[in-house]
């Protein structure tokens, strides 16, 4: 029988070979192994969280969203504040395209607090939540806000070196200038 690590491992090579029903069913085997003794609340949450992002390839978010919010509740409970966040920013976009308008806010500010509190969070990773955070306030006719997140987002793109990232960005802040 393969380990929680295992099937992870091949649940992530299937997705990268665009193979989701490999994937879903190394994933769904992950969370089940994990859900047994010995196994942790971190190889637990992990495993959803790859089932998840299986759920949301295929446009499965309500799934997905299940899946987010159980890996987030257990790294809740374990000192992982940077998976917490990572977990959390992507509810908050699947929330989005639900248009859970609320819940996608609380927990885009969420996940921002806990990206802004942790010296050591990735750039890509806070470019990426700033984004779906200024999408999210785009779609709020919020403006201001959305403008100040692109520029932000764009900033951090740069310095990433992701061009795509910024110039999506600047074609943002210059549509909400218009």
């Amino acid at each position: 029988m393969a380990s929680v690590e295992e099937l992870m491992t091949n649940g992530y090579e299937a997705r990268r070979d665009d193979r989701l029903e490999d994937a879903r069913q190394c994933f769904a085997q992950a969370v089940a192994l994990s859900r047994v003794s010995p196994h942790t609340q971190k190889d637990l949450a992990r495993s959803l969280n790859g089932l998840a992002q299986i759920e949301r390839d295929e446009g499965r978010n309500e799934h997905a969203q299940r899946c987010y919010e159980e890996a987030s509740a257990l790294l809740r409970q374990i000192d992982e504040p940077l998976r917490l966040a990572h977990t959390i920013r992507h509810l908050a976009d699947v929330l989005r395209h639900r248009d859970d308008t609320a819940a996608a806010e609380a927990s885009y500010a969420e996940a921002l607090a806990l990206y802004r509190s942790n010296p050591d969070t990735p750039p890509l990773d806070l470019a990426n939540l700033l984004r779906g955070y200024a999408l999210l306030k785009t779609n709020m006719g919020q403006r201001s806000e959305a403008a100040s997140l692109w520029s932000e987002a764009g900033a951090l793109y740069k310095g990433c070196g992701i061009e795509a990232g910024a110039a999506e960005s600047r074609r943002q802040i210059e549509m909400l200038s218009a």
